[in-house]
């Protein structure tokens, strides 16, 4: 049900904006500001955790390389002839590149739990460009069967409105690419982890409110005046003005504010210590940076913090934090990327995360020594790893030369009289001789 409309007049075009009974805007348009702190979409960057969080989920993803594979019985080789792979890895589009395409994307999953980037095609077919959209303007549209109690099954139709401003344009699922970050219910929409975190969002963006209005006030707490006698409504609002403006503010921060004779100031207001506010404010940070998969070393909260555990720490955001977000990426692109054709012949897209699990240089080189030595690593291949050139025979796998099957063990030592060294056995060859040693 529309319960208001805002026209915006525009050259040659009019924008609608329709609002929900329940949309917090609906107070906005009629001039009622309730007070409370919006942290929906955009407006929840402002609490500096969220905005960190983002910032790091955002950045993370993006400065991975994504690649085309293909697999088959020979193994998996990179396809840098493929026509997508120039596309995604160096620009989606003509204004962006694909670090900045990425960091625009997940930044939309993690506001609206939704994100969306349009598939431009040419007159063949083929794809030439892939468009980021605002998510806050993008609505999903499940057309169920009614036989099935509004069960979405393969009779279901479900496309995509886009709120242009001046017209609704309706996509087709195969003309965009829909992400879905965090938590979905139904497979089709993903829930927003702002809306999940509403409350503890709104407590961080008090904290901040309230530290705000503390320094601009100089400091100074609130109180009541107390005084004896009585005075008229505008005795009482010209002594307030005047107290006000000689003790408030961060002008009049430390200074002496001077009261009447027979008049006396007390605070009111709790102050932080007994409020517990830096407990409470860690608290929050810590929900926030937990429901986005971020530990609090990258927060520079170092409080608990050792060298192996940060290390380990890493891993772990990884393998808990990233790799889901890159598998529901990868599918969704090989999907609505690869042919038909191409996805059976094992064309797939995969981000490569070595920049993210990359150690230090001496344990890789041990790790390079291991593997050539084992047998199971070329050196050309562990060149290629730390970007060097190959070498001539580098692609010859080597192994140690005292290697032998365990059922070859001690043959070395056959052959030589049977009397080796340490068997306690004497050996006769040498009675007799009379330039033998005594």
């Amino acid at each position: 049900m529309n319960f208001a409309r805002r026209m915006f007049r525009l050259p040659e075009k009019r924008e609608v904006l329709e609002l929900n009974v329940d949309d917090r805007r609906v107070l906005e348009v009629l001039g009622i500001h309730t007070g409370d702190v919006n942290v929906r979409g955009k407006n929840a960057l402002k609490v500096d955790t969220v905005f960190s969080c983002v910032r790091i989920r955002s950045e993370s993803v993006a400065k991975l390389p994504l690649k085309v594979f293909r697999e088959d019985e020979s193994g998996i080789q990179k396809q840098t002839r493929h026509p997508a792979f120039q596309l995604l890895r160096l620009r989606p589009n003509p204004y962006m590149s694909a670090y900045d395409f990425w960091k625009c994307i997940e930044a939309q999953n993690d506001l609206y739990g939704n994100a969306y980037a349009s598939i431009e095609f040419d007159k063949r077919g083929r794809i030439v460009g892939l468009w980021p959209m605002d998510s806050s303007r993008v609505k999903i549209v499940v057309d169920n069967d009614t036989s099935a109690s509004g069960v979405v099954t393969n009779r279901s139709k479900l496309w995509y409105e886009v709120n242009l401003g001046y017209e609704q344009r309706k996509i087709m699922p195969h003309e965009l690419l829909h992400f879905k970050g965090g938590v979905t219910l139904d497979g089709i929409v993903g829930l927003s982890p702002l809306d999940c975190l509403r409350a503890t969002l709104e407590n961080g963006a008090s904290a901040n409110r309230f530290i705000n209005n503390f320094y601009k006030q100089g400091l100074q707490v609130k109180g009541v005046v107390q005084y004896v006698g009585d005075l008229d409504e505008k005795a009482k609002r010209n002594f307030r003005e005047k107290f006000e403006s000689m003790s408030s503010g961060l002008n009049n921060s430390h200074r002496i504010a001077l009261l009447p004779i027979g008049y006396q100031f007390k605070e009111i207001a709790l102050n932080m210590h007994d409020a517990q506010f830096l407990e409470n404010n860690q608290l929050t940070i810590r929900q926030i940076a937990s429901a986005f998969g971020i530990k609090m070393h990258q927060l520079n909260d170092l409080s608990r913090a050792t060298h192996t555990n940060v290390a380990e720490q890493q891993k772990e955001f990884y393998t808990d934090t990233l790799q889901p977000i890159l598998t529901m990426y990868e599918q969704e692109l090989t999907y609505k990327l690869l042919l038909d054709d191409e996805i059976r012949d094992g064309y797939f897209f995969r981000f490569n995360v070595d920049a993210i699990l990359r150690s230090d240089i001496k344990t890789r080189y041990e790790a390079y020594r291991i593997g050539v030595q084992g047998g199971f690593l070329a050196p050309n291949e562990a060149r290629a790893k730390e970007e060097l050139p190959p070498l001539e025979g580098g692609d010859q796998l080597l192994v140690n030369g005292s290697m032998v099957p365990i059922t070859d063990a001690g043959k070395a030592y056959q052959g030589k009289g049977g009397g080796g060294a340490g068997t306690g056995e004497k050996d006769d060859s040498d009675e007799g001789d009379p330039g033998a040693s005594s």
